[in-house]
Parts: structure tokens; C-alpha cells; sequence
């Protein structure tokens, strides 16, 4: 074993479960599954006691991570990503097709953020972690913490749902001008709200609509299934499109568009937006320059 990473922990306010509090600590474990993984394996020391998931920290503890030997990364993501938004709590980043936001492949968000965000100054800063989801294929905003607080308190703003999302797709066929879809997903209860903002006709497809997204759960592809089960699928769906009507090579026209909520540091409102991919903008050219896009 070699001694990886150590964390001295500040005083906070009441004792945290350390699976909780230390996810975003350590660049080796940064996920919330990567450290239940190391509590798991017996990875972690808490005051050189070996820790597990029902060990509380209280402020004060020193906190190291053991690597097992031969298991340090080799190669060097070097990988450019366009910030939308940094202070010392938080980042607003653009994530582009074709990108995984993290896991265990080489090139993902999480392993990209480092480069290109900007160290904070508190005394809690760490490894910036994303703290929700975005498909592989779609493209749009994400929220990322900078410190161990700012990680704990994002997650919570988007565990409570007061995290407003906006998505826009580009949709097939013909569709109701607005509408909500609560089909379950995966057995869960589920809702999407949509409402047209454009519609352009189309020789292939007949119609295709830019849609305004407001999904009010967060299910895995809630989206994209709730579009395909009302027959309206997303313009380059593989998974869930029509079969002679899918666009292949172009992508999925889904773009994660804005972020609203109450900034848990500031308490400040604040809104953030990531324009309109080309792609969008080929389809629907603006009429006059007052458009969204």
C-alpha cells in the first residue's frame, strides 16, 4: 500500500458521515461511489484507525487514503473545456457531445475540470467535482464544486429539486403546442413539461420542433423516453427514435440550456445559460434578431 492523499478536517458545525463529507477530498476517490469503493476495501485511515461508512467526523481528524501499489494513472488527460461561470465556490461549465461527465474511462469532465478551473482560495478547497449528470450525447450547462462544502451543499439544492433545469431539444412530427408527460420511468414517478417554441417543416422528417424542457424528476434518459413515448422522439436519438427516421452521425439534439437557483454562499439568485449549439442554430434561423437564437 502506499500513502496516497491526507486531509486535515476544518471545525464544522456538527459531525458528518465521513461517505459524506468526503467526497470531493481526495483526487483518487473524488466520486461519491469511488469512496464507498476505498471505505470498502479498507482504503481510508481516520486518526490511523481504518474507517468505514458509519464513521462520523467531527472536525480536527487527519484523514488518508491508502492507494494500493501499481495503481497509479499513467497517462495525462489534456483536455480544454470553456467556463461559463467561476467564483471560489462554484463553476459553470460547457459540456460538449460526446463526453462522459465521469466514470472510469480515460477522458471524462471530472478528470478535465483541474486544468481548467481555477484553484479556490477557502480553506476547504479540493478536486472539482460535477454534482449531477448529463448524457454522454447531450450538450449544455453543468455545475461543478470547487470545496468540500460548496460539493455537499450543491448536491443537496439538487437532492431537494431546487435546482431549476431548462433543456431544449429539437423534436419530429406533429406535436401539442404544450404539454406533460408523467409516465413512470424504471417504476418511478416522473414528469416532464414541454412547450413549442418553434416549428419548421422538414422533407424527411415532416416537422421538427424546437422544444422547451422543464423536467421536475431526474431520471436516467427521463427526456429522451418521455419525448419517444409521445411519439415526438429527439432529432438523433439512436436509442429511442423512430427507426426510418433516425439522423445518424449528427448527435443528439439535446442541449442542457440554464441553471437557476439560490447561490448557497451568496444567497444571491443566479441564473446561468449555455447558448445554442450550431447544430440548433441550422435548423432554426432566426427571423429577426430579437430571437433566442
Amino acid at each position: 500500500m502506499n500513502l496516497s492523499e491526507t486531509h486535515t478536517v476544518p471545525k464544522i458545525p456538527a459531525p458528518i458521515r465521513l461517505q459524506e463529507y468526503g467526497v470531493g477530498i481526495f483526487i483518487a476517490a473524488s466520486t461519491k461511489s469511488a469512496l464507498k469503493k476505498a471505505l470498502k476495501k479498507n482504503l481510508i485511515m481516520v486518526n490511523g484507525i481504518i474507517a468505514t461508512t458509519a464513521t462520523l467526523i467531527h472536525g480536527g481528524e487527519q484523514i488518508e487514503l491508502y492507494i494500493p501499489k501499481g495503481d497509479s494513472t499513467k497517462r495525462k488527460l489534456v483536455f480544454p473545456l470553456k467556463v461559463l461561470f467561476e467564483d471560489d465556490h462554484l463553476a459553470v461549465i460547457h459540456k460538449p457531445a460526446g463526453i462522459l461527465v465521469s466514470g472510469n474511462s480515460f477522458k471524462t469532465m471530472a478528470k478535465a475540470l483541474e486544468q481548467n478551473i481555477r484553484k479556490s482560495n477557502l480553506p476547504d478547497t479540493t478536486i472539482p467535482q460535477p454534482v449531477h449528470r448529463l448524457d454522454y450525447a447531450t450538450t449544455g450547462i453543468l455545475l461543478v464544486g470547487k470545496t468540500s462544502s460548496s460539493i455537499r451543499a450543491l448536491n443537496k439544492l439538487f437532492e431537494e429539486k431546487e435546482v431549476k433545469k431548462i433543456y431544449y431539444a429539437i423534436t419530429i412530427g406533429e406535436m401539442n403546442p404544450r404539454g406533460k408527460i408523467t409516465t413512470e420511468i424504471d417504476g418511478k414517478k416522473s414528469e416532464s413539461k414541454y412547450t413549442i417554441s418553434k416549428t419548421v417543416p422538414s422533407k424527411k422528417f415532416g416537422k421538427l420542433n424546437l422544444v422547451k424542457l422543464k423536467p421536475k424528476t431526474g431520471r436516467r434518459h427521463q427526456l429522451r423516453k418521455h419525448l419517444s413515448g409521445i411519439g415526438n422522439p429527439i432529432l438523433g436519438d439512436a436509442a429511442y427514435g423512430i427507426e426510418n427516421l433516425i439522423l445518424k452521425g449528427k448527435g443528439l439534439y439535446l442541449h442542457a440550456y440554464s441553471l437557476n437557483f439560490i447561490h448557497p454562499f451568496t444567497n444571491k439568485k443566479v441564473s446561468f445559460k449555455d447558448e445554442f449549439p450550431q447544430r440548433f442554430k441550422k435548423i432554426f434561423i432566426p427571423k429577426n434578431n430579437n430571437h433566442h437564437f
